[in-house]
């Protein structure tokens, strides 16, 4: 189960968006919160099988389609078909493994300025409303690269 701070948080992020909050919204996004590893439908389910034994897979593509439309998670595609949730409280961008499809989180202290620079600059030449971004950049992770005699240069 998620700590207390993540059970308040998430219980605040619901009602800032004006969510009704509901016991699968809540613990879908607790769950979300307080697991890094950008899960899928069938991670997510299995992974709160024990708490909400009949928590369905429509209901936790619904819940999470309703997060993406409000901007609290997003949608990853890893390469493999497969889509992946990240709950996006803290903006960052994503490196993914074009071989195995790992999905690791990247930040750094200039990445707001960054991002609004690029959303002024595609405002700019686009005429768009900006209203959000997400950045990802695409290689061979570390592990990937040993299974492959890679050198990383």
């Amino acid at each position: 189960m998620a700590s207390n701070d993540i059970i308040e948080q998430t219980r605040q992020v619901l009602k800032d968006h004006h969510l009704r909050i509901t016991a699968q919204r809540h613990i879908i996004l607790a769950y979300l919160a307080s697991h890094h590893n950008h899960p899928s439908v069938e991670m997510i389910r299995e992974g709160l099988n024990k708490e909400l034994p009949n928590l369905g897979p429509a209901t936790i593509y619904n819940t999470l389609n309703t997060f993406v439309d409000h901007g609290i998670v997003i949608e990853l595609q890893n390469g493999d078909g497969s889509t992946h949730y990240d709950y996006f409280e803290h903006h960052h961008y994503h490196a993914i493994c074009t071989n195995c499809g790992k999905i690791t989180d990247i930040s750094y202290d200039g990445f707001h300025d960054v991002e609004q620079e690029l959303e002024a600059k595609a405002a700019e030449q686009s005429g768009y409303m900006v209203s959000g971004n997400h950045v990802e950049v695409y290689g061979i992770c570390p592990e990937c690269q040993i299974k492959l005699r890679i050198k990383h240069s």
